[in-house]
Protein backbone atom coordinates (compact mmCIF):
# COMPACT_ATOMS: atom_id res chain seq x y z
CA UNK A 1 0.00 0.00 0.00
CA UNK A 2 2.58 2.50 0.91
CA UNK A 3 4.80 1.94 -2.55
CA UNK A 4 1.45 1.95 -4.28
CA UNK A 5 0.52 5.33 -2.97
CA UNK A 6 4.43 6.79 -3.28
CA UNK A 7 4.14 6.00 -7.23
CA UNK A 8 0.49 7.92 -7.29
CA UNK A 9 2.47 10.47 -5.46
CA UNK A 10 5.22 10.30 -8.17
CA UNK A 11 2.68 9.79 -10.77
CA UNK A 12 0.33 13.12 -10.33
CA UNK A 13 3.44 15.14 -10.29
CA UNK A 14 4.66 13.70 -13.75
CA UNK A 15 0.98 14.74 -14.89
CA UNK A 16 1.21 18.13 -13.44
CA UNK A 17 4.66 18.44 -14.90
CA UNK A 18 3.48 17.25 -18.53
CA UNK A 19 1.16 20.13 -18.43
CA UNK A 20 3.04 22.89 -17.19
CA UNK A 21 5.35 22.02 -20.26
CA UNK A 22 2.23 22.73 -22.51
CA UNK A 23 0.94 25.66 -20.44
CA UNK A 24 0.18 28.71 -21.21
CA UNK A 25 -0.05 27.19 -24.81
CA UNK A 26 -2.68 28.67 -27.06
CA UNK A 27 -6.15 26.84 -27.77
CA UNK A 28 -6.54 24.21 -30.35
CA UNK A 29 -8.46 25.25 -33.21
CA UNK A 30 -12.50 24.70 -33.23
CA UNK A 31 -13.21 20.98 -33.30
CA UNK A 32 -10.27 20.12 -32.30
CA UNK A 33 -8.82 18.49 -29.13
CA UNK A 34 -6.69 20.57 -27.15
CA UNK A 35 -3.59 18.91 -25.53
CA UNK A 36 -4.06 21.22 -22.57
CA UNK A 37 -7.26 20.86 -21.73
CA UNK A 38 -6.63 17.33 -22.10
CA UNK A 39 -3.49 17.67 -19.62
CA UNK A 40 -5.81 19.54 -17.00
CA UNK A 41 -8.18 16.93 -17.20
CA UNK A 42 -5.91 13.97 -16.42
CA UNK A 43 -5.43 16.31 -13.06
CA UNK A 44 -8.46 15.93 -12.47
CA UNK A 45 -7.99 12.50 -11.90
CA UNK A 46 -5.90 13.02 -8.82
CA UNK A 47 -8.19 15.30 -6.94
CA UNK A 48 -10.16 12.63 -4.50
CA UNK A 49 -6.80 11.29 -3.44
CA UNK A 50 -4.03 14.69 -4.22
CA UNK A 51 -6.53 17.46 -3.94
CA UNK A 52 -3.45 19.36 -2.09
CA UNK A 53 -1.31 18.98 -5.56
CA UNK A 54 -4.18 20.13 -7.49
CA UNK A 55 -4.63 22.82 -5.57
CA UNK A 56 -1.49 24.62 -5.68
CA UNK A 57 -1.76 23.90 -9.90
CA UNK A 58 -5.61 25.69 -9.44
CA UNK A 59 -4.11 28.88 -7.73
CA UNK A 60 -1.41 29.28 -10.23
CA UNK A 61 -3.21 29.09 -12.95
CA UNK A 62 -6.45 30.02 -12.23
CA UNK A 63 -5.24 33.36 -12.33
CA UNK A 64 -3.52 33.67 -15.94
CA UNK A 65 -4.42 35.86 -18.01
CA UNK A 66 -5.91 33.66 -20.88
CA UNK A 67 -10.08 33.76 -20.76
CA UNK A 68 -9.15 29.83 -22.15
CA UNK A 69 -7.13 28.42 -19.74
CA UNK A 70 -9.26 30.00 -16.72
CA UNK A 71 -11.98 28.46 -18.11
CA UNK A 72 -10.77 25.07 -18.35
CA UNK A 73 -9.25 25.44 -14.58
CA UNK A 74 -12.58 26.46 -13.62
CA UNK A 75 -14.43 23.25 -15.27
CA UNK A 76 -11.75 20.80 -14.95
CA UNK A 77 -10.74 20.91 -11.59
CA UNK A 78 -12.04 24.15 -9.27
CA UNK A 79 -15.37 22.63 -9.30
CA UNK A 80 -14.42 19.09 -8.95
CA UNK A 81 -12.36 20.41 -6.10
CA UNK A 82 -15.00 21.89 -4.09
CA UNK A 83 -17.02 18.59 -5.24
CA UNK A 84 -14.72 16.37 -3.04
CA UNK A 85 -13.08 18.71 -0.80
CA UNK A 86 -15.40 21.92 0.20
CA UNK A 87 -14.46 22.67 3.18
CA UNK A 88 -10.70 22.24 2.86
CA UNK A 89 -10.26 24.23 -0.08
CA UNK A 90 -13.03 26.87 0.05
CA UNK A 91 -11.29 29.33 2.83
CA UNK A 92 -8.04 29.03 0.32
CA UNK A 93 -10.54 29.64 -3.24
CA UNK A 94 -12.19 32.45 -0.92
CA UNK A 95 -8.50 34.01 -0.66
CA UNK A 96 -7.55 33.65 -3.93
CA UNK A 97 -10.92 35.43 -4.65
CA UNK A 98 -9.63 38.56 -2.73
CA UNK A 99 -6.24 38.08 -4.45
CA UNK A 100 -6.97 38.38 -7.90
CA UNK A 101 -9.69 39.44 -10.37
CA UNK A 102 -9.03 37.04 -12.59
CA UNK A 103 -9.22 34.07 -9.95
CA UNK A 104 -12.72 35.15 -9.41
CA UNK A 105 -13.43 35.06 -13.15
CA UNK A 106 -12.05 31.23 -12.56
CA UNK A 107 -14.41 31.01 -9.55
CA UNK A 108 -17.31 32.39 -11.67
CA UNK A 109 -16.94 29.69 -14.53
CA UNK A 110 -17.29 26.78 -11.77
CA UNK A 111 -20.72 24.88 -11.23
CA UNK A 112 -21.65 23.12 -8.23
CA UNK A 113 -21.51 19.44 -7.78
CA UNK A 114 -21.41 17.16 -4.53
CA UNK A 115 -20.18 18.97 -1.32
CA UNK A 116 -20.51 22.50 -3.52
CA UNK A 117 -24.04 21.56 -3.98
CA UNK A 118 -24.88 21.22 -0.62
CA UNK A 119 -27.34 23.42 0.84
CA UNK A 120 -24.81 25.00 3.67
CA UNK A 121 -22.09 25.29 0.87
CA UNK A 122 -24.13 26.33 -1.80
CA UNK A 123 -24.95 29.67 0.13
CA UNK A 124 -21.20 30.32 0.78
CA UNK A 125 -20.24 29.60 -2.46
CA UNK A 126 -22.77 31.99 -4.87
CA UNK A 127 -22.38 34.47 -1.48
CA UNK A 128 -18.39 34.88 -2.60
CA UNK A 129 -19.79 34.89 -5.79
CA UNK A 130 -21.75 37.71 -5.80
CA UNK A 131 -19.62 39.74 -3.77
CA UNK A 132 -17.21 40.03 -6.38
CA UNK A 133 -18.72 41.81 -9.53
CA UNK A 134 -16.54 40.30 -12.78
Amino acid sequence: MFVQKKLNKLKIEQVIEKAEKLLPGVPAPDNELDPRWQAIIEIGEYIPSYPGYVWNFIKKWGKHPSKDLRTAIATCLLEHLLEYHFDEFFPLIKEACQQSKRFRFTLHMAGQFGQANLDKNSKVFMALRDEFDI
